[in-house]
């Protein structure tokens, strides 16, 4: 008999006619598959010092914002980092975290390891070559449209006036339009798409300071605000043992974002 479900048929005779009286009942059985419990389930909130236009600022105080879209099992392994200046990121606990801002935007970094910003942040540095997880916000009324731009032309054609009003300013090289050949695109609407960039290609999981390698990287690209866009960008590489990971800290930057809208 199939779990789930139990149904019961009675039939009478009653006078020599058939007065068939059939009464079927579903009844729950206790032991059932279920997906995990998702509630609105709260996790450690660790402030990252950051440093920028005006200087150095200290690491904020604060509570992480309710994580419905956590299985209490993902609640258990994350922690919600955020700056001063930036927005807020999920990631594996006990990482270390670096914030910067200016005119042109911010961006929030997280790594299992120390975040040298010399070495990392420096022209010609050597940016992230293993796990780490960057949110980016760019501004598109500031300096930072050109980098709004280049994500536009690569993902975002609904905008694509944008980003040909950027290119006609003639600052920079000409934008690539199309998407990076190898990377996977999946739209959630015409202003927010998950993609993967595979391992040692460049793509958008590149457009920030992770290097390629021999992992993938996952993340989405958001567009926010009205005229001009602003733009945000993750971009998220962990290790093998905590790739399951992933998908929680994009679905909660969506969640993010939304209320940026």
């Amino acid at each position: 008999m199939p779990v789930g479900a139990i149904r019961v048929f009675l039939c009478s005779h009653i006078g020599g006619a058939v007065f068939a009286l059939c009464i079927q009942s579903v009844l729950l059985a206790q032991e059932r598959a279920v997906s995990p419990q998702r509630t609105a389930v709260s996790v450690p909130f660790v402030g990252c010092g950051s440093d920028g236009q005006v200087g150095p600022l200290e690491a904020p105080k604060g509570t992480s914002p309710p994580v419905p879209t956590l299985s209490l099992q993902e609640a258990q392994k994350l922690a919600y980092y955020k700056s001063a200046a930036s927005a807020g990121v999920l990631a594996p606990r006990g990482w270390f975290c670096f914030g910067t801002y200016g005119s042109n935007g911010n961006a929030l970094f997280v790594s299992p390891q120390p975040i040298d910003t010399a070495k990392i942040f420096s022209n010609g540095g050597s940016g992230f070559p293993g796990p780490a997880i960057e949110i980016s916000h760019r501004y598109g009324g500031t300096s930072g449209r050109f980098e709004v731009a280049e994500i536009i032309a690569r993902v975002f054609p609904a905008y694509k006036s944008f980003a040909d009003g950027v290119m006609k300013e003639g600052v920079g090289q000409p934008l690539t339009f199309g998407p990076y050949p190898k990377d996977t695109l999946t739209y959630k609407s015409k202003t927010v798409v998950e993609y993967q960039t595979p391992a040692q290609a460049d793509g958008l999981g590149t457009h920030s300071a992770l290097k390629k390698n021999s992992g993938s990287i996952d993340g989405v690209a958001i567009l926010v605000g009205q005229t001009p866009p602003d733009m945000l960008l993750l971009s998220v590489r962990l290790s093998p043992d905590q790739s399951g990971l992933t998908a929680a800290i994009v679905r909660q930057v969506e969640r993010d974002a939304s209320r940026l809208k």
